[in-house]
């Protein structure tokens, strides 16, 4: 991960490296170094310069994808940090760009992709399934829960948290750290999105009632650190998003709670529940801010999903469960019940 720097950048001699007599002096680099705050753009740089060279193509839309096609073959290279994988439909093609970069950079051919940032990958003839069942299981150890009893949802049912200022506070430091893990966890568990999304809006000043919804969590995590997700082969690739809302169920300042998936065919692909940034005044106008925040998600995967394959762009289905909403985004004429909605919201009418 050397790259070379366009600035001056001058560093303190490491240990043992200092000359007697000069100990005042400073290393001037010619090359980044790890750490140094200039070093990933550096090395995003020399790596993007690299893969162009090759015949690869930036997607526009992801630009840590990359594709080239020869022979009417392609290849599909992935980047993360200095992480890179690789996938296509021939076997020599990926072997050639191997070789190519092996005689460019040091690296290292870890082979057939099983496990990746935490994520268990297992490979078969008719399907791809991705969890993260060690990480979980990690998670239950850092917490002491290795042992507990498993609950059967991640959230009791109708349960409101607030910033209860009567209630005696937790220890915030593990409170964070376990929030932020169970955050990573959610690559592979979208049946925790919403549960971890609203215990992460307390960290910081959480509370007991707060720390007791983690609990909850974590017991339905002891009971389903094998879940995952299973991506089938298929011809049968339509994008299909469903779109919800809870409406004014945040007690400190009534706002509601978005929430989307979309899937390619019949696995999940992209999810998403977050609180919304403005209050709603009514359901409706709940779930056409959420419908919203779906369209452009869906755009965005459109385009990328024909950028990638190199297929036509195909027409998404958004489901949503409000008439109101529906007849919202299909109605163009203002009315005294939508009219104080912020114009930002109404760009799904274009979609439809």
């Amino acid at each position: 991960m050397h790259g070379k720097l366009k600035e001056e950048v001058y560093v303190v001699p490491p240990e043992g490296f200092e000359k007697p007599g000069e100990e005042e002096k400073v290393y001037k680099l010619a090359k980044s170094l790890y750490g140094l705050r200039q070093a990933p753009r550096t090395w995003n740089i020399k790596l993007d310069n690299t893969l162009k060279e090759m015949g690869f193509q930036q997607c526009m839309q992801e630009k840590a994808v990359y594709k080239a096609v020869t022979n009417e073959e392609f290849i599909i290279v992935a980047v993360y940090g200095d992480d890179i994988f690789v996938t296509g439909i021939s076997l020599d093609l990926i072997n050639e760009f191997k070789r190519r970069m092996a005689s460019q950079f040091k690296m290292s051919d870890l082979g057939e992709l099983t496990y990746y940032l935490g994520i268990e990958v297992s490979q078969g003839n008719d399907c791809v399934e991705i969890k993260q069942e060690r990480y979980a299981m990690k998670i239950l150890k850092e917490a002491c829960m290795k042992d507990c009893n498993p609950a059967l949802c991640p959230m009791e049912p109708r349960l409101k948290l607030s910033k209860v200022e009567d209630e005696p506070e937790v220890e915030a430091t593990q409170y964070r750290k376990m929030v932020s893990c169970l955050r990573y966890l959610l690559h592979t568990r979208p049946d925790l999105t919403y549960s971890v999304g609203v215990v992460s809006r307390y960290m910081q000043s959480p509370r007991e009632s707060h720390a007791r919804a983690i609990k909850q969590i974590l017991r339905y995590l002891k009971g389903t650190t094998s879940f995952g997700i299973k991506y089938n082969r298929s011809n049968d690739m339509k994008l299909v998003g469903y779109s919800d809302s809870s409406h004014s169920v945040d007690i400190d300042d009534g706002r509601s709670t978005t929430g989307h998936v979309f899937y390619l065919g019949t696995s999940p692909i992209t999810w998403c529940s977050q609180k919304q940034t403005t209050v709603a005044l009514s359901s409706c106008e709940a779930e056409f801010m959420a419908a919203t925040a779906a369209a452009s998600q869906a755009i965005w995967l459109r385009e990328l999903l024909a950028e990638v394959t190199g297929l036509k762009r195909q027409k998404v289905i958004i489901r949503v469960d409000n008439k109101s909403a529906i007849a919202l985004s299909k109605n163009p004429v203002f009315h005294g019940r939508s009219k104080h909605i912020h114009t930002r919201y109404h760009f799904i009418r274009e979609c439809v």
